[in-house]
C-alpha cells in the first residue's frame, strides 16, 4: 500500500562541491539509516569506490566525507512522495526537492541524473540554467542489465580530470 513519505535526511555537501548527484528518492533502507544509497545491494557506494580507486567506508559519517573530500553533493530529485516500498514505478504525488541552498552555496558545474525516475522528476520540476545536467544508467538494484564493471565505464568519464 503506497502512503506519503518524506525524505527524511536533508543533501550532503559544502561550499567546494562541484559535482551535485540526484537520486529519485531514498529507498526505505537509505531511509532507515538516513543517508543515500544505503540498500546494501545499490551498486553506488562500490561505484565511487572503483572510479576514485579507494575503498569507501561503511558508516554514514565515513560516506559523507568521502563525497566531499571529492567534491560530491548527494541528494534526491524528490522531497516526498506517495511510495509502495521503494518502488520507483510506484511513485506518485510528488513534492520535489528544493535545490536553491545547495547551489547557492556550492560551485556546481555538473548535475548527474542517477536513473530515469530522477532524470523525470527533475525535468518536470526544476528550472536550473547555466549547469550541465546528464543522466546516468541507474546504480539501483533494480537495474540488473548493467554490472558494476559497465556503471563504471559508463560514469567514470565524468569524473576524469575535473
Amino acid at each position: 500500500m503506497k502512503k506519503q513519505e518524506t525524505h527524511g535526511f536533508g543533501p550532503c555537501y559544502d561550499a567546494h562541491s562541484e559535482v551535485l548527484i540526484l537520486g529519485s528518492f531514498p529507498s526505505k533502507k537509505s531511509r532507515d539509516v538516513c543517508f543515500f544509497y544505503g540498500h546494501p545491494q545499490n551498486r553506488f557506494w562500490p561505484l565511487m569506490g572503483s572510479i576514485f580507486h579507494e575503498n569507501v567506508p561503511e558508516s554514514v559519517e565515513g560516506r559523507k566525507a568521502f563525497a566531499l573530500k571529492h567534491h560530491i553533493a548527494l541528494y534526491d530529485a524528490i522531497e516526498s512522495c506517495e511510495i509502495s516500498g521503494s518502488s520507483d514505478a510506484s511513485i506518485s504525488n510528488i513534492v520535489p526537492a528544493d535545490l536553491t541552498p545547495i547551489l547557492n552555496t556550492a560551485k556546481i558545474r555538473l548535475i548527474i541524473l542517477n536513473g530515469k525516475t530522477s532524470e523525470k522528476a527533475f525535468k518536470k520540476y526544476q528550472h536550473i540554467e547555466g549547469i550541465e545536467v546528464v543522466t546516468m544508467p541507474s546504480t539501483s538494484p533494480a537495474n540488473a542489465k548493467l554490472r558494476l564493471e559497465d556503471l563504471v565505464s559508463i560514469w567514470g568519464p565524468l569524473f576524469v580530470n575535473k
